[in-house]
């Protein structure tokens, strides 16, 4: 069985009640006293929670939920190994205890969302990173990732000093592929002779490509040994491994997903972290429940992009925030995919 490393997480904000769930991975609800009717059910992607980007990014809107609209959710992990029946039958078991929105945390649960979205006709499903075909009942919550990537390729290109730079991508994959097309469309607008490594962790989700951090930090190493000085890793749970990597040789790294300089899992590393390539998965979880609480639920294609507010770099390192240089040419980016004269690639 693969072993899932994680960084401890400290000060978790709510207290968790764990519940049995058969066969389809462990659950909790997001505060204690038991399950409840009313609320969202959360189905996580490989690695779970605790991998301080894109599964508690995930969580972070289930507790916005709860405190806004006194909501007891619940939110399952994971299994090693899991097959797509495993999938379906946490999505069926969330769904028959009432709770709505019933959410897939990533593409892996595309079949799956799609399969009891149609046996459960009056909950509304969401699917993160993914677009359904066209369903009543479920929103496809999808991202202009290249957008912040390619802000992340131009805040490295400003960065480097040895004009090379690395890209780790944790599945090679049509999404982890709009993440790197971005950042080396943005790396080259600042320098097109610029250097860029770039290695995929695995081929398949289930080899672990999201959910180990020792593959995350033995590719940063190799990329850093190359030369490389700026390290980008659109890599989960697994891109943990590369800041660790970046911290040990003193170089930068760039975060994904959620603003990884602000986690305390990986504050003794946050000073090696540039930036982050945000996108606001709280955000479209919290929204998709607010739809559903003001009985307009939302369905169809709900895409966020930097116009909208959706991805962008976090600038919470005073090193990245203050340098004149790299924020200037951000600027200038920015302001030319929102108006359209720079049109960022998807492959």
């Amino acid at each position: 069985m693969r072993r899932v490393y994680r960084i401890a997480v400290a000060g978790v904000a709510t207290a968790t009640l764990a519940v049995a769930v058969t066969a389809c991975g462990g659950s909790s609800t997001s505060a204690s006293g038991g399950s409840a009717s009313q609320g969202i059910g959360l189905a996580y992607d490989v690695g779970g929670k605790g991998d301080q980007s894109f599964n508690d990014a995930a969580y972070a809107g289930l507790q916005k939920a709860d405190s806004t609209f006194k909501y007891k959710s619940r939110d399952v992990e994971p299994q090693d190994g899991e097959s797509d029946a495993d999938k379906v039958q946490r999505l069926e078991q969330l769904a028959k205890s009432g709770y709505n929105p019933v959410i897939g945390v990533g593409f892996v649960y595309a079949s799956a969302v799609k399969e009891v979205a149609a046996k459960y006709p009056k909950i509304t499903f969401g699917i993160i990173d993914d677009e359904q075909d066209k369903a009543a009942n479920v929103a496809d919550m999808v991202f202009h990732e290249e957008q912040a990537s390619y802000l992340a390729g131009v805040a490295a290109a400003k960065a480097t000093k040895k004009n090379h730079i690395g890209f780790i991508g944790g599945v090679d994959n049509p999404l982890i592929h709009k993440f790197e097309a971005g950042y080396v469309q943005g790396a080259q607008s600042i320098n097109p002779k610029i250097k860029i490594e770039k290695q995929f962790l695995t081929q398949t989700a289930q080899e672990g490509g999201f959910s180990s951090p020792d593959k995350g930090k033995d590719a940063a190493e190799g990329q850093i040994d190359s030369g490389a000085d700026v390290v980008y890793a659109a890599a989960g749970l697994s891109g943990q491994g590369v800041i660790q990597a970046a911290a040990a040789h003193k170089v930068w790294a760039i975060g994904v997903d959620s603003d990884q300089y602000k986690q305390a899992a990986l504050a003794q590393y946050k000073d090696s972290i540039l930036t982050s390539a945000t996108k606001d998965v709280a955000g479209a979880v919290f929204n998709l429940a607010k739809s559903v609480h003001d009985k307009k639920p939302a369905t169809g294609v709900v895409r966020a992009s930097l116009a909208t507010g959706g991805v962008g770099l976090a600038d919470s390192n005073p090193a990245f925030k203050n340098n004149a240089g790299i924020q200037a040419a951000l600027k200038k980016a920015e302001a030319a995919i929102k108006d359209g004269s720079v049109v960022v690639k998807t492959s």
